[in-house]
């Protein structure tokens, strides 16, 4: 069975048994509490807490779709038989239309009659399964679905009773929430049946819905495998064909790395069809993070092959039935621009890595910050990174967040700061200021030219001021410009980080400093950007600087003057 064929015959199925059809929503959620969209119930969230009427928006209680996901919870089981980033859901609601017999049934014969498959057996919620103290064992055993799936002919030992794992609640927030049924074929789950009966308080004390719904949902990738007798997800149609296409630009290559470029590039397609691209932040993140994956593997593995122009060639043959938004132009283009961005560093990142011999969290941390390196590529390509554990690197990216924030020194641009001569609100003012300046820097050397030179600076909590080398007045025109490279910077939210240098070798790597300035042996050298060696500026400096450059706010210039014989200045504020 093909993966359209499968898709069609889920939806008549649905369709026939009184289900409005609803389209996909986008992977971009609207949904504040998610980046993306990882379950085909999101979408109904309002139909569940009753405030939206599905019977007045969908002319039906009953809905069926064929829901896009994306997840990156388990994105290091990548590359196994059965995980995988972007997948479409398959999925049935109710929302007081009917309940737990209904989708029993609906389920029941989906699969037994429509794919002609056996039920090897089903899970159930029993609160005697929960751990004490948990606030799920107030609910009582699900004895109707126990009931319903003896109806259909399951013998008790093949209807397991389990705990937390059948009871769906929302991590950490209230909402709907209830019991779960799943359904096993051939030792895999390819269903799972929510029922929301309840309603879960901040507090997770439980209160009984007045219409109680169904939300079920079943991996078209998997139920596909299990029907055609795979015993894996990349032996069906949407995916094995990209397989085959990176075993060609590549013989022989491992198959669990050539696994993790068809998911990601699968994935990164998708998310660039829905208008995301990569940045530094949110769900921009996670794009850049598959992307630079991808750049990396080719790199270790000595991938000549345009593999992303291959790759989105062979996708939209794949979906354009399905998903038309597929064979937009745009895909491959963004993807060579994040490669072109970040192989160059890379690969200096890949010497660097091989000549250690043992690494600790930090020296993970650092070479992530220095050259952009993913910390799971790491892991992979080096025996001497395979025992650091991701929470350890993860904790070293806080501690330095925390250095780049407070500053270990807080003396810059001839403007001090203590607690006792500023508060806070000052002090994080004049961070957001000092930063800016050194995009100010950046952004007069890019529009004007390496000719400019600081000649000095001060920064109040009000306004900073910059002077610098240059023999005339600048146009109305350079200073828009500069003003609008300097905000982009700051949309692009790069982050703000810094290493410890011996003062000579700092001078190599083209950082820039204050000549008149004195400056002790060791160094520290702040860059904005991805990585040390992609930063769009690189600066002597002892701090104290914003995390991220988001946080600036909105760079205006509001003054350029002479300060001199060539020597201009410049005042400027942030909003």
């Amino acid at each position: 069975m093909s993966a359209q064929e499968l898709r069609e015959k889920f939806i008549d199925f649905f369709k026939s048994r009184g289900h409005a059809v609803v389209p996909s929503s986008s992977l971009i959620s609207d949904d504040p509490t998610v980046l993306l969209t990882t379950a085909g119930m999101q979408q109904f969230k309002k139909y569940y807490l009753g405030e939206r009427s599905a019977l007045d928006d969908f002319g039906s209680r009953n809905a069926v779709s064929i829901q896009k996901c994306f997840r990156t919870t388990d994105i290091e089981e990548v590359g196994d038989e059965r995980h995988l980033t972007f997948f479409e859901m398959l999925g049935n609601f109710s929302f007081g239309g009917y309940f737990k017999r209904e989708a029993i049934y609906y389920a029941y014969d989906f699969l037994t009659k429509e794919l002609g498959l056996k039920i090897d057996y089903v899970t159930i919620f029993d609160p005697e399964k929960v751990p004490g103290g948990d606030w799920r064992k107030e609910v009582p055993f699900d004895y109707e679905s126990f009931s319903i799936w003896q109806e259909l002919g399951l013998p008790e030992e093949k209807i397991r009773r389990e705990g937390i794992d059948n009871f769906w609640g929302p991590p950490g927030t209230e909402g709907p929430c209830g019991p779960t049924t799943e359904i096993f074929v051939k030792g895999i789950e390819v269903w799972n049946l929510v029922f929301n009966e309840y309603y879960a308080t901040s507090e997770k004390k439980l209160k009984k819905l007045g219409e109680p719904g169904v939300d079920t949902g079943s991996g078209l990738e998997r139920l596909l495998a299990v029907k055609n007798g795979f015993g894996d997800v990349f032996e069906i149609d949407t995916l094995a064909p990209l397989l085959a296409e990176v075993e060609k630009i590549k013989p022989g290559l491992d198959l669990r790395i050539k696994k993790i470029l068809a998911d990601h590039l699968r994935g990164s397609a998708f998310l660039i069809a829905e208008g995301l691209r990569p940045s530094n932040k949110e769900a921009g993140y996670i794009l850049r993070r598959l992307l630079r994956r991808i750049v990396a593997y080719q790199i270790r593995f000595d991938i000549h092959a345009d593999i992303f122009s291959i790759a989105t060639a062979r996708l939209q043959a794949i979906f354009q039935a399905a998903y038309p938004d597929l064979l937009a132009s745009e895909i491959f283009p963004v993807m060579e621009m994040e490669r072109d961005k970040f192989e160059s560093a890379l690969s200096k990142g890949f010497k660097e890595l091989g000549r250690y011999e043992e690494m600790t969290a930090a020296d993970a941390f650092y070479l992530y910050e220095t050259y952009g390196l993913p910390f799971e590529v790491m892991k992979e390509m080096s025996p001497a990174a395979k025992d650091i554990r991701k929470e350890d690197f993860e904790a070293e990216f806080e501690k330095h967040r925390e250095i780049s924030r407070v500053g270990a020194e807080e003396k810059f641009g001839g403007h001090g700061l203590t607690d006792e001569n500023q508060n806070g609100a000052e002090r994080e003012k004049i961070m957001r200021l000092h930063t800016a300046t050194h995009l100010l820097q950046a952004g007069l050397r890019k529009i004007l030219g390496p000719e400019v030179e600081q000649g000095g600076s001060d920064i109040t909590p009000e306004r900073l001021r910059f002077d610098f080398s240059f023999n005339r007045k600048l146009t109305d025109e350079e200073l828009k410009e500069v003003e609008i490279w300097v905000n982009g910077v700051i949309n692009e939210d790069w982050p703000v980080s810094f290493i410890v240098l011996p003062i000579e070798e700092a001078k190599k790597t083209g950082a820039l400093f204050f000549f008149k300035e004195k400056y002790p042996e060791m160094v520290k050298v702040y860059f904005i950007g991805p990585s040390f060696e992609e930063a769009i500026s690189k600066e002597f400096c002892g701090g104290p600087h914003v995390a991220r450059t988001g946080e600036i706010g909105r760079f205006r210039i509001i003054k350029e003057e002479s300060a001199g014989a060539g020597l201009r200045r410049i005042r400027g504020v942030i909003e």
